[in-house]
């Protein structure tokens, strides 16, 4: 059983970098469960339901979302029949969809759980280990993916080690910068603190370099984050390998890919 996990898909070039590189990549490491994140691929802020739908056609199985899971608000009228989407699991207030679903692939039950952090978070959200140990108390699936959509490496990985081996793989997101610690911890679970990205290459995380320097460097307070329409493109995702009869972690192959953009 061989699961992929796509990073944050971030604006137009995202999209590009998914439809250049996802089949190709399915084919080659001969995928039977794909995932995306897809918090930031609508302008870099939540996600329409057209590019749901853009997900869900071009071969995503499953799309996890993160700290911008409501900057969509059109998203409220769609998720509860979007069987794809799993939003943040650990939310203080009531808000529609699931955080943790189940899916089956060849008769093999794969739940997929997406979980907020909360070290260095700009707003409340509940205990990620307190409401993940209560999905896990119940869990009857074979195999299960946590998307920890978190700012701390220290905090995904202390979080991985506290579930010891009733998970079957802890893949951070947030960053938008693919960390060099992909591995099967001595607990036998996936680790890797961050898959990374798919967005523009010559950018700060995906967004147009000027604007992030006029607003952080600088301390423009006017200046606003700007994604590019082109861009050289950058493709990160990793492979998570099972084994088919004990479904235990085998192999983590992490994946990254530059596509230059064709000059004209």
């Amino acid at each position: 059983m061989n699961i992929l996990f796509v990073g944050d898909i971030v604006g137009k070039v995202g999209r590009k970098a998914l439809l250049k590189n996802l089949s190709f990549v399915k084919e080659k490491f001969e995928i039977d469960f794909a995932i995306a994140n897809g918090e930031n691929i609508s302008n870099g802020r939540g996600m329409n339901e057209n590019h749901y739908n853009f997900l869900v056609q071009n071969g995503v199985n499953c799309i996890t979302l993160g700290n911008h899971y409501n900057d969509r608000d059109e998203i409220k009228s769609y998720i509860n029949f979007a069987d794809e989407v799993v939003r943040p699991l650990n939310l203080k207030d009531e808000y529609p969809g699931e955080g943790s679903k189940v899916f089956e692939v060849n008769g093999i039950k794969i739940r997929v759980t997406n979980l907020l952090g909360s070290a260095f978070s700009k707003f409340e959200v509940k205990d990620p280990y307190q409401e993940i140990i209560k999905i896990i108390s119940e869990d009857v699936s074979d195999i299960h993916i946590i998307d920890f959509h978190a700012e701390a490496t220290g905090e995904k990985k202390a979080f991985a080690y506290a579930l010891k081996d009733t998970v079957s793989a802890v893949i951070g997101t947030h960053t938008h910068v693919q960390t060099n610690d992909a591995q099967i911890l001595n607990t036998g679970v996936f680790y890797m603190s961050d898959v990374g990205m798919c967005g523009s290459y010559n950018s700060v995380l995906g967004d147009e370099i000027n604007s992030v320097v006029e607003r952080v460097i600088l301390h423009n307070d006017k200046a606003r984050f700007k994604l590019l329409e082109d861009d050289d493109s950058l493709f990160n995702a990793v492979v998570l390998k099972f084994d088919d009869i004990t479904l235990r972690p085998q192999e983590i192959v992490p994946i990254s890919i530059l596509n230059r953009k064709v000059q004209e």
